[in-house]
């Protein structure tokens, strides 16, 4: 063995330790998911006024406020999900009875999201995914796809 090797076996051992308890850790044991497919209705909704059912308090200068149902005339946080989370790509509504939150779905055309929001029309076996701009949003429309569902065991 040569010097070079002498000096750099050391070196390797800590990384090849180092990546294999970094792979203990990133992959833990127990929490595993059951894969579910399912035929689903998908919608697509942004943070607009339109989508998320809210208004300006005073025309166009107020505050934000719930536009109808039992919060109405109240504060909203604009862009803000049912669990507090803020809506980025990725937030899928759902009805929480079937898919509670932090459930994880795979739409196809969209890509990997976690229930973080609810609707007033979204029940049973439809999902609404969120995009930040309402064009994307009105361009999706509606489709029947088979959305891959990971449940806990």
């Amino acid at each position: 063995m040569t010097g070079t090797q002498r000096r750099l076996l050391p070196f390797l051992i800590t990384v090849l330790i180092f990546f294999f308890l970094q792979g203990c850790c990133l992959f833990p044991r127990g929490k595993e998911y059951e894969r579910v497919t399912r035929t689903m209705l998908v919608t697509a909704y942004d943070a607009g006024q339109e989508s998320c059912g809210w208004k300006r308090k005073y025309w166009c200068i107020g505050p934000p406020v719930y536009a109808y149902g039992p919060h109405e005339g109240k504060p909203k946080k604009v862009g803000i999900t049912a669990d507090g989370t803020k809506a980025k790509h990725g937030t899928i509504a759902a009805d929480i009875r079937r898919f509670p939150f932090g459930t994880k779905m795979y739409v196809p055309g969209y890509g990997w999201g976690v229930v973080h929001d609810t609707g007033s029309a979204i029940k049973g076996d439809h999902i609404d995914i969120f995009f930040s701009d309402r064009d994307d949003a009105l361009e999706w429309g509606r489709k029947y796809l088979k959305v891959v569902i990971l449940r806990r065991k």
